[in-house]
């Protein structure tokens, strides 16, 4: 059996005393691709550098929409050359809007135009793309959602348009936390929807029912670690070790087994990020 953990922050401090450790944890668990996203130039230089090290860890590279306070004039060009610079870079991430953070409407607008600037980075370099959205007042549906999928829209109709080939692969929004409607809009754009830890708990009923109208065929699990642990680790630090557990309550939820819900999203990984088999 193979488990894939399509986004989890490997990067970040809080793995800093046993990295090696829990990268081990995650093979001993099945867990043979991780993604680790990056938030700026920086933590992309992190990432590229822990893919290298590791054959089963892959990059991506990105400008975070939290993280704009270090975007300059120079930042698309500098992401353009750490695109390109590894084929352990599989994709542009992560980008997109985060109206929960960041609440002035000259900010929000200026995310909007970074994550087109990222958008067609990624066509340029044909890398789909990892997005975050977070609503202003973390609800299932709002602003946040509207101007994503219009700017999502606009730029797979480009992909069509020019016969990309992104435009069957485009990308996936990672712990989604939408309604029905935005993930069935998205679905209908080829993009994947990410699954994380808070659909093993116990007030998650809503988000559940959500995941069992959506095909399997279109989910990735992630665990967004060191954030968002599943039960019945919750209250620890995540790890992609814990990836098992989404995906025990996604066949759970389809009445299917790990084996089944494990195949079917390695192999929509594959298709997304292109890193084999």
């Amino acid at each position: 059996m193979k488990l894939t953990d399509t986004h989890c922050h490997l990067d970040y401090n809080k793995f800093d005393d046993d990295r090696d450790a829990v990268i081990q944890r995650a093979l001993d668990s099945d867990v043979y691709r991780i993604l680790v996203p990056a938030l700026d130039r920086n933590s992309a230089l992190d990432a590229i550098k822990l893919a290298k090290a590791h054959p089963g860890i892959f990059a991506a590279v990105g400008f975070h929409p939290t993280d704009l306070d270090t975007w300059e004039s120079t930042s698309i060009a500098e992401l353009r050359e750490l695109a390109g610079s590894t084929e352990k870079v599989v994709a542009i991430g992560e980008v997109g809007l985060d109206y929960y953070w960041v609440k002035e409407t000259e900010k929000q607008a200026f995310q909007r135009e970074v994550l087109k600037l990222q958008l067609q980075l990624a066509m340029e370099v044909n890398k789909p793309v990892v997005i975050h959205m977070r609503e202003e007042n973390d609800t299932w549906f709002g602003q946040a959602s509207v101007d994503l999928l219009e700017i999502l829209s606009d730029w797979h109709q480009r992909l069509k348009t020019e016969s990309h080939p992104l435009a069957e692969r485009p990308g996936v929004l990672h712990s989604f936390n939408g309604n029905l409607e935005t993930a069935q809009k998205a679905i209908a754009l080829n993009f994947y929807i990410g699954v994380t830890g808070p659909v093993t708990y116990k007030n998650a009923e809503e988000k559940r029912q959500i995941i069992r109208q959506l095909p399997v065929e279109r989910l990735l699990i992630e665990t967004d670690s060191p954030f968002l642990t599943p039960v019945p680790h919750r209250g620890k630090r995540n790890e992609p070790a814990f990836v098992g557990h989404i995906a025990d309550k996604i066949a759970e939820i389809h009445m299917t087994t790990r084996e089944q819900i494990a195949e079917i999203t390695a192999s929509n990984a594959v298709r997304l990020f292109g890193w084999g088999g």
